[in-house]
């Protein structure tokens, strides 16, 4: 029922006090889960700039490789050998959840390849095309790993709003405005009572005038 249209009767205060006590009792949930998150952010965060200093780290590395593959094999050799491998390298998305918020969870899939898997085999290609491939599988790991940090990240930051919104909200809006509801029911029952008092009094009095001789 709106606050607006609560009676100043017993039923409409203790309808105020039912929704007072649901207001609070979310707000401390909401809170608690604010403050889960605040720790889960961080640690994700953490996380996620540790690993793209890895991701950066590989990408330089299999850029080398792949400069050395191409010195060593000729541009031709490294594109035969990469146009060789029949399973292209993807992932499986998926979803965890951490606080009742639902965080990307990616898994890897034919990224790393046996020699056979990659499908040029040994003859007619040297070491450096396998370190090159090595090199760019590491990376795609890498790739898909920080993919699914910073989106963490970014999920917990949307939810992490969202919440902090409905906290404030319900601290400085909601919660508030019942109480005020609620006193000002209070005050009015307790201004009836006392009328209801003076009226039954003033009965009485005549009453009594009335039984005197």
């Amino acid at each position: 029922m709106p606050p607006d249209k609560i009676q100043p009767t017993r039923s409409g205060l203790l309808i105020v006090r039912r929704q007072l006590a649901l207001a609070k009792r979310i707000h401390r949930l909401l809170s608690m889960k604010l403050d889960g998150m605040m720790l889960e952010l961080t640690k994700l965060a953490e996380q996620a700039a540790l690993h793209r200093r890895v991701l950066e780290k590989r990408y330089t590395g299999a850029r080398e490789m792949a400069a050395v593959a191409t010195m060593m094999e000729g541009g031709t050799g490294v594109l035969l050998a990469a146009l060789s491998v029949e399973t292209a390298p993807t992932y499986k998305a998926g979803r965890k959840n951490v606080f009742g918020v639902h965080l990307p969870d990616f898994e890897p899939v034919m990224i790393k390849k046996t020699l056979e898997q990659r499908g040029y085999g040994l003859l007619g290609t040297s070491s450096v095309i396998d370190d090159a491939a090595d090199a760019y599988e590491d990376l795609l790991e890498a790739i898909i790993t920080s993919a699914e940090l910073e989106g963490g990240v970014k999920h917990l930051l949307d939810e992490i709003e969202r919440t902090r919104r409905r906290v404030n909200a319900l601290e400085f809006k909601v919660i508030p405005e019942l109480e005020e509801i609620r006193r000002l029911i209070e005050d009015q029952r307790d201004e009836m009572e006392r009328q209801e008092w003076t009226r039954l009094r003033r009965i009485k009095k005549i009453k009594a005038k009335r039984t005197i001789p």
